[in-house]
């Protein structure tokens, strides 16, 4: 008797995710394009794989900071294309627990527009830097300063105008998702 098994790439993937890992997308929100441009990257998303119940989440900061299934945040993305990373040193159950315990205490807190460093709001790659960080004392990529990026592109012009008038905080903290992705110590795991 011959078993047949369907293949299912989602299937596959969500099997081969391990709590802590990284997950990047293009998002389809209105800043998306912006970010891309402001800071030269091909993803403008990202969040943390997290393990519980059975299921497979995403611990992101949208609005509010929240668990998204795994399935209805590649959706959300555009071509559903996505791509995991992973530390290069494997994360032991006690660090994988420490980051989550980290990244929860921002869940229910809106959504950082203004890519502050601060605590009060909290932005994507933000959560991620500072759970690694502050739970592992692991630096994903060097911080940067506003001013650092490009912001010549009208996209990012029209961006900055909504957000910050004339007031703009050229050399506030930031951390942006292509830092993470680049970054040395982190190992690609799936490329959807």
């Amino acid at each position: 008797m011959v078993i047949s098994i369907l293949y299912s790439p989602i299937l596959w993937a969500k099997s081969a995710l391990q709590t802590g890992d990284i997950i990047f997308h293009v998002s389809k929100s209105q800043q998306s394009l912006g970010i891309q441009k402001a800071t030269h990257s091909p993803y403008s998303h990202m969040g943390m794989i997290v393990n519980r119940q059975g299921q497979t989440w995403v611990l992101e900061a949208i609005q509010p900071v929240k668990y998204t299934p795994l399935q209805q945040w590649i959706q959300r993305g555009v071509k559903q294309h996505y791509v995991v990373k992973r530390l290069k040193s494997n994360l032991t159950l006690k660090q994988q627990n420490a980051l989550v315990k980290n990244a929860e205490q921002y869940l229910g807190r809106p959504y950082d527009i203004y890519f502050g460093w601060d605590n009060t709001a909290i932005y994507c790659s933000e959560l991620v830097w500072k759970a690694y960080h502050d739970a592992l004392g692991v630096n994903l990529a060097p911080l940067e300063k506003l001013k650092q990026f490009d912001l010549t592109a009208p996209e990012v012009k029209k961006l900055m105008q909504q957000r910050y008038g004339k007031n703009i905080p050229w050399n506030e903290t930031v951390i942006a998702p292509k830092s993470i992705y680049e970054s040395k110590i982190l190992v690609d795991v799936i490329r959807q």
